[in-house]
């Protein structure tokens, strides 16, 4: 059964855990579309059929979330703490926001093409070498983007937002997903 995000309401307490989450389903899908590319020059397989059409799905739909969630929610918030450990995270988040950008760009050329060849079967050379271009791009962007945010922001984001902004974050990212927010109650 696929993994449904949002279903459980104590999922969005941790904020930086939940986004740290959506990296690891991201690197899933990925994978996947890189195992596409390595085959796209021949008639797709019913695996790989499903494989494109679920990461497509994911990346046009759930992807513009997360980003929502560090652009919206996080990264503000983040910017707003007076603390040297900030500081440093905070010289990386114009380049993860650009990235942000330039990945929105990749992925509508792996979705056009992605969706022509599931409606034809398959696509030119040219396409094809396209596909594997833009994928391949992706994935080394990713690497890197999810290194630093899994390294650096998520972990300074944990230990440094208030009680009252990751309740807010996860309130923020459960609303995104129509799901239900419980807010944690710390006895202490």
């Amino acid at each position: 059964m696929p993994v449904r995000i949002g279903d459980n309401p104590h999922h969005f307490t941790d904020p930086s855990g939940f986004l740290s989450d959506c990296h690891r389903r991201i690197e899933i899908f990925i994978g996947s579309l890189k195992h596409v590319a390595s085959v796209i020059d021949c008639p797709l397989t019913e695996n790989a059929r499903v494989a494109l059409e679920s990461a497509l799905r994911y990346f046009r739909e759930a992807a513009p979330k997360h980003t929502a969630d560090e652009e919206q929610s996080l990264f503000p918030r983040l910017r707003r703490i007076s603390h040297p450990d900030v500081a440093s995270a905070l010289k990386s988040l114009e380049t993860l926001e650009g990235e942000h950008r330039w990945a929105e760009a990749a992925h509508a050329e792996v979705e056009a093409l992605g969706n022509k060849c599931l409606a034809k079967g398959s696509l030119s050379p040219a396409e094809s070498k396209a596909f594997r271009e833009a994928v391949g791009g992706l994935a080394t962007m990713y690497a890197e983007h999810i290194r630093i945010e899994d390294r650096l922001v998520f972990p300074v984001a944990a230990r440094l937002l208030s009680d009252t902004d990751s309740a807010a974050i996860a309130s923020e990212m459960a609303a995104r997903r129509s799901a239900t927010f419980v807010r944690k109650i710390s006895h202490g």
